[in-house]
């Protein structure tokens, strides 16, 4: 009788731990910082991706008749360029040795940085 009354108590124990455990939740920082949305970075391309964000932060400057620096990211194969030399992202990373960019502004949000990196990662899609 003690049995079946120690093995019920480890039963009921067990069953107790694994609800308890199964309901656990741990907070994405990437999921908070973006309202709840996580950063997608799965399918990035030129077109849908980085060309409007280099519209909103880059080509201000990097673009037009006299780009700063001599160094325009208008079209895709002239961003190619620069995210194969690494310039693109060690300059929006501030990684030491590049110029930190966009000039005299923050840095760019991690989201936002984490899509330029996959894009490249990824082979630089159009």
């Amino acid at each position: 009788m003690k049995e079946c009354k120690i093995t019920k108590a480890v039963v009921v124990v067990s069953l107790l731990l694994t609800v308890s455990l199964s309901s656990c939740y741990y907070d994405n920082y990437e999921d908070l910082a973006a309202g709840g949305n996580a950063c997608d970075t799965v399918s990035m391309t030129y077109s849908a991706d980085i060309a409007p964000l280099l519209l909103n932060h880059c080509t201000g400057c990097h673009g037009g008749q006299a780009p700063a620096g001599n160094i325009s990211l208008e079209t895709y194969d002239q961003v190619k360029v620069q995210a194969l030399k690494g310039s693109l992202l060690g300059t929006i990373e501030h990684a030491q040795g590049w110029s930190p960019m966009p000039k005299n502004e923050a840095k760019l949000d991690p989201c936002t940085i984490s899509k330029v990196k996959a894009w490249i990662n990824r082979g630089m899609k159009y």
